[in-house]
């Protein structure tokens, strides 16, 4: 995938000095020839694509315009050089120096010229691959619109020029690199500023040696439309229009190639990837066509009924499942997947996709179900077939359970599918037993991760069980329950050595997945409790580990089921709490999924009650050792139990959480693929610190306890570290500004942190903010008003007159601000008064925008609590202002609005009527002179209507 071939340069001449080149452009395209003869031909057509590049020229320069750089390429490559010194000084010397020139003329271009010099040092090269990654996706489209520094336009438009068609000629270390920085340039500027992007894609797609470079750059191009409304992938239409002719040449010339090396299948996954971003939310309507349709439908089927090449397929578990022509299968998979779930709804509304979905159902549907069911066949016969693959085939599968003709097609082989495939899936198996043994911490983080579900052959095989017996259970049911009791009995029939302890697994898990439906299903519901008894509960014993595991969590299905006879509910539970000190971790980890059920099952909680203390120990314990968030969510549930007698273990159980929640964010930060698992556990940390500290909301005298260990984590949250977390931490500074004694000057140092956040980017958060920032203004008011140092009034005023008076924000966006200017005056009343003027002007200013009723509503309120404050004051300021009669007139004819139905439009909660009245009451004190008599009468009519209906709505 080469560039068109280049001139050498003259010797002595400059790299830099060297004239820019692109790919030379073809008088008429080069064929893409068709070879099916011996397998060196078709290397020579793979080389032609530009797959196996030969040893290349030297780069062009890209350095023909603009003035000299602040630094030139051999300083540059020195400076990078040294960014990669283990000397840490040398190191963070050349990082300032890289930062300086960020911005400075050609030092974009610069560095893309040391990225792509192969002459240059590998390292060197890479880092220079990162920083210009970097500093695109950082400063190419700026997110700040005021950003005064920029990249040079020469230099961007440079960039654009060149930089395409250096994607084939880098190993692919650098070209993910300089794919990523492709990336951000067309989302940021094609097709306005990019327009002849796609000239070069299709004039490259038609030269030989530079198809790889074509596609490389289309799947970018393509996946910027992937998730695009019907509107905005109105520029995909146009793409889908000048390539999928030249792309459907490309497939099908690459399908046909004899013997085909594995670089022949990374064209056909990219050529897939292109595929699934054109049609991931509508058909392009140039796909409508049936001719073309087949055309690509064809070819597809062609790839996924061809078997896998033997030679050159990798014996690793990991390097296999990606291997080029695994992932080909994949992704084809995936495409009649998303063509069939979201295009393939009889359902549909829209006429031509209705006839889409008629078509494809009654040509290709069915063609695809059997060219699954004989890729499921290596399950039988002991072959290969990844997982990815397997679950994807699953999911086409179970949505095929609901349409009549598919089920048709699958009845006849149900049976081998349901036992022969699904039900072996369903069992423990040898990397279960490997994973077990050598990493039991990664094997619980697999069974409970939701990602990994999304990938799981396992829980594709349990969703299929659970959607043939909700919609096909006549006869599959009880076949598949008769099945499962067979394995049962032969279990139990059978002597230890031989005993099949694997089937015996995968039958529990399929008596846990179906545990929704038997609960309700004649025979079977009566007959629940003596399955457990029999066939479950003895597992509780058993030498083998992930049977006691999957004892507890079918035992844990089934906690909320009536028990004839007591004793066996009593029996289960503690078997469940005794694996809480299991020797192996999976089983203590679905010992504490399985206790929550109990827990919440349980009648007496003197069942629980004795062993509490105990109970918590382990907890501790397992939560020192794993990170997951159903460990939390039982401890939620015990603590939401048992409520205030939780309080001696208060203490120790937010220390403990604590401790969790910093080794989460340990985890999360120093390992990306943990990263997931580990935010999910942290939230569930600070959920489970929420429900302690309500359960304990009686007690003020521990919240002194427990405040000094959690200062931390909220001083470190309440930054842009916790974004991801801001409502669960907001909650918990809630709770200790609400329920403690007094506000300590430690939590008022939370103050600044929730401000600026507010002011910088937590305007989404404004609604979970104003409650801690209530508390501390009704509950803490005294500092509030007499501190200078920070000035906490000045502090609220900034961050409310910001957001209020910013042109951009909704009329929903500030609900919060009006609500807080009323805590404001209603708890400082007589105390600040030099906040009058500018709170309603800012107040009247808004009202003006003010579209919603219920915005309005609040903002009217705010003039109405500074009637209460001050009527006087309040009066004689709107005067002041010039607004006294506009106001007025406003409110009255507010309060007079109703719906058609007779229900008010405006002021509609009880609140909303109690200020209403306090505000007008306040001027009916006022001297008489203050108020003309008409006016007055208004008043008191609207006061006395407004007492009415506060009356009703209170009694009714």
């Amino acid at each position: 995938l080469l560039n068109s071939p280049r001139s050498p340069r003259p010797r002595g001449q400059k790299w830099e000095e060297a004239t820019p080149t692109l790919p030379t452009r073809h008088p008429t395209p080069a064929p893409l020839l068709l070879h099916t003869t011996p397998r060196r031909r078709s290397r020579t057509l793979v080389r032609g694509c530009g797959l196996a590049p030969p040893a290349l020229p030297p780069p062009p320069s890209l350095l023909e315009l603009g003035r000299p750089a602040a630094m030139d390429l051999s300083n540059l490559t020195l400076v990078l050089r040294a960014a990669l010194s283990h000397a840490p000084e040398e190191r963070k010397a050349a990082e300032a120096s890289l930062e300086q020139l960020q911005y400075t003329q050609q030092h974009l271009v610069r560095l893309l010229q040391i990225i792509v010099d192969g002459s240059c040092d590998m390292a060197v090269r890479q880092v220079a691959s990162i920083h210009f990654k970097n500093f695109v996706s950082k400063a190419w489209s700026p997110i700040d619109p005021d950003e005064t520094r920029k990249i040079p336009e020469g230099d961007k438009s440079m960039v654009r020029e060149n930089i395409l068609g250096f994607v084939t000629q880098l190993p692919p270390l650098l070209r993910a690199q300089l794919g990523e920085s492709i990336k951000t340039l067309i989302l940021a500027d094609y097709p306005e500023h990019w327009p002849s992007l796609l000239h070069w894609v299709t004039h490259n797609m038609e030269s030989q040696d530079q198809i790889f470079g074509a596609l490389y750059v289309l799947r970018i191009l393509s996946r910027k439309y992937e998730f695009k409304s019907e509107e905005e992938r109105i520029p995909l239409y146009q793409i889908v229009e000048e390539c999928f002719p030249r792309l459907l040449n490309i497939f099908s010339t690459l399908v046909q190639i004899a013997n085909p090396p594995i670089e022949v299948a990374d064209l056909i996954k990219l050529i897939c990837k292109i595929f699934w971003s054109s049609i991931y939310l509508e058909i392009p309507k140039q796909l409508f066509e049936p001719n073309i349709f087949n055309a690509w439908i064809v070819l597809f089927l062609n790839l996924l009924e061809r078997p896998v090449p033997l030679e050159g397929q990798p014996s690793d578990p990991d390097a296999r499942k990606a291997w080029g022509w695994w992932k080909v299968k994949k992704w084809i998979t995936h495409i009649l997947n998303r063509l069939y779930s979201r295009f393939a709804d009889m359902k549909v509304h829209k006429p031509e996709s209705k006839a889409f979905a008629q078509m494809f159902q009654k040509n290709y549907a069915g063609k695809i179900l059997g060219c699954h069911l004989q890729l499921l066949n290596a399950i039988r016969t002991g072959g290969y077939l990844p997982d990815r693959v397997i679950n994807l085939i699953l999911q086409y599968l179970t949505n095929s359970l609901t349409k009549n003709s598919m089920y048709q097609l699958m009845q006849p082989q149900i049976d081998i599918i349901l036992f022969e495939i699904i039900f072996p899936l369903m069992c423990f198996n040898d990397n279960d037993q490997m994973l077990w043994d050598e990493d039991p911490h990664e094997y619980v983080r697999k069974g409970y991760d939701i990602i990994e579900d999304l990938y799981s052959p396992r829980t594709a095989a349990m969703d299929f069980v659970s959607e043939l017996v909700r919609k096909r259970g006549k006869g599959n049911l009880q076949k598949f329950i008769q099945f499962i009791v067979e394995i049962f009995m032969r279990y139990n029939e059978a002597s230890i050595e031989v005993k099949p302890y694997r089937q015996k697994d995968g039958a529990l898990l399929a008596i846990g997945t179906l545990c929704d439906r038997l609960k309700q299903t004649d025979p079977y519901k009566a007959e629940l409790e003596r399955m457990l008894v029999q066939h479950v509960f003895p597992e509780f014993s058993s030498h083998v580990g992930h049977l006691r595991a999957k004892a507890a969590w079918v035992a844990g299905q089934y906690a909320h089921i009536t028990f004839s006879d007591q004793d066996n509910f009593r029996k289960a539970m503690h078997c469940v709490i005794s694996g809480l000190r299991d020797p192996e971790l999976p089983v203590r980890v679905d010992s504490v999924f399985a206790l929550r059920s109990f827990v919440e099952a349980c009648k007496d909680l003197d069942e629980i009650r004795p062993i509490l203390p105990q109970l918590l120990d382990e907890f501790f314990k397992l939560m020192g050792e794993v990170e997951n968030e159903d460990l939390v969510f039982t401890l939620e549930t015990i603590v939401d139990r048992f409520g205030e007698e939780m309080a001696p273990y208060a203490l120790g159980l937010c220390q403990s959480l604590a401790a969790a929640f910093w080794r989460c964010m340990a985890s999360s930060e120093a390992d990306d693929e943990v990263e997931d698992s580990g935010a999910l556990a942290a939230v569930g940390c600070l959920r489970a610190l929420s429900t302690i500290l309500e359960s304990i909301s009686s007690l003020p005298h521990l919240f002194i306890q427990i405040e000094p260990t959690l200062l931390p984590i909220l001083r470190r949250m309440l930054t842009s570290d916790g974004q991801d977390v801001y409502e669960e931490v907001l909650e918990i500074v809630s709770y200790l500004t609400f329920y403690s004694p007094t506000i300590s000057l430690d939590m008022w140092s939370l103050w600044p942190l929730m401000m600026e956040a507010l002011n910088d980017w937590a305007i989404d958060f404004f609604e979970n903010i104003l409650v801690p920032l209530d508390n501390y203004i009704s509950r803490g008011t005294e500092h509030f008003v007499t501190c200078k140092d920070p000035d906490y009034q000045q502090s609220l005023w900034k961050g409310l007159s910001s957001v209020m008076t910013d042109q951009n924000m909704e009329d929903s966006d500030i609900v919060p601000a009006p609500k807080l200017i009323e805590v404001f005056f209603q708890n400082c009343k007589g105390q600040v008064d030099h906040w009058v003027e500018p709170y309603l002007r800012l107040t009247i200013d808004r009202l003006r925008r003010a579209e919603k009723p219920y915005l309005k509503s609040l903002l009217v309120q705010v003039i109405a609590n500074v009637f209460y404050y001050n009527p006087s004051l309040t009066l004689a300021m709107l005067h002041k202002l010039g607004v006294a009669t506009e106001i007025f007139n406003l409110w009255f004819v507010m309060l007079q609005q109703v719906k058609k139905s007779g229900k008010r439009v405006n002021f509609k909660r009880e609140h909303d009527k109690k200020v209403c009245c306090l505000g007008l009451t306040s001027l009916i004190g006022l001297p008489a002179n203050h108020i003309p008599a008409e006016a007055l009468e208004r008043i008191f009519k609207a006061t006395l209507e407004l007492l009415v209906a506060y009356k009703e709505q209170v009694a009714g």
